[in-house]
């Protein structure tokens, strides 16, 4: 039988394994999907000698930059953006496991958000700077959005949430929460933006999926704006990773 599955630490938050799980029982697929919570990305080598009917792993916090070096090939996609969230396994003559990186994330992100972008939404704050961040940035790019990154610890060129005022808010009217602040098990937390500047111009989208409702979404429409969660972004990543896997370039 088939294997895929997810790593990452910890794995509590992750829809992916029901996801998969629920798709091979509808299609008649025989393969299994698991979950591999490793503390250390360099585990990833013993997930693969220990499961050597592996095809497949999707890759989630805090790891989509850090597994990068241990990968033998890259697609365009992933290198551009500079992390990945899928891989793909594949084993030469010698049963030794070949390794391609993908991301997915950016196919996900740019089909749920496309959508909801009115004509005035022309500039993003990108909350947080890990993996998620870097393919929402390139995938605001395609979108034709500029875009500003938020940081508890800011580099030139971006802004600390102390420096969000009432006019960066009427200037960057997406923002957008790649960071995991308020997802499960701390659902009562979210980003530190100065929520009553926000408006019905305002746009907020949430990477995070669990809950369905975040603080974040929460608190900006009780100031008219418009939210999404990630929910959207992870059927279609998934369904994106599917065709990664089962691809031969």
């Amino acid at each position: 039988m088939d294997k895929y599955g997810i790593i990452g630490y910890p794995l509590g938050h992750s829809y992916s394994r029901g996801f998969f799980t629920e798709k091979f029982q509808r299609e008649g697929i025989d393969a299994e999907y698991l979950n591999f919570p490793i503390p250390d990305v360099a585990e990833l080598r013993n997930v693969l000698c220990e499961h050597p009917e592996l095809r497949g792993l999707n890759v989630t916090l805090p790891y989509k930059q850090a597994v990068m070096p241990m990968l033998d090939e890259l697609s365009d996609e992933a290198r551009e953006i500079g992390a990945v969230n899928v891989i793909r396994v594949r084993h030469d003559r010698q049963g030794v496991a070949r390794l391609k990186g993908f991301n997915s994330d950016i196919i996900g992100f740019m089909n749920s958000l496309r959508p909801l972008l009115k004509p005035y939404h022309r500039r993003a704050l990108v909350l947080g700077t890990g993996g998620a961040s870097r393919a929402v940035r390139v995938g605001l790019q395609r979108l034709g959005l500029e875009w500003k990154y938020v940081s508890r610890t800011p580099r030139d060129g971006q802004l600390a949430y102390a420096e969000l005022s009432e006019q960066t808010l009427q200037e960057y009217q997406v923002v957008v929460n790649c960071s995991p602040v308020g997802m499960f098990p701390k659902v009562d937390e979210c980003p530190a933006i100065p929520y009553e500047y926000l408006t019905d111009g305002n746009l907020l989208f949430d990477l995070v999926y669990n809950p369905e409702e975040t603080l974040f979404m929460k608190r900006g429409a009780a100031r008219g704006a418009a939210v999404k969660n990630g929910l959207k972004m992870l059927y279609l990543q998934a369904v994106a990773s599917w065709e990664f896997w089962n691809s031969e370039d």
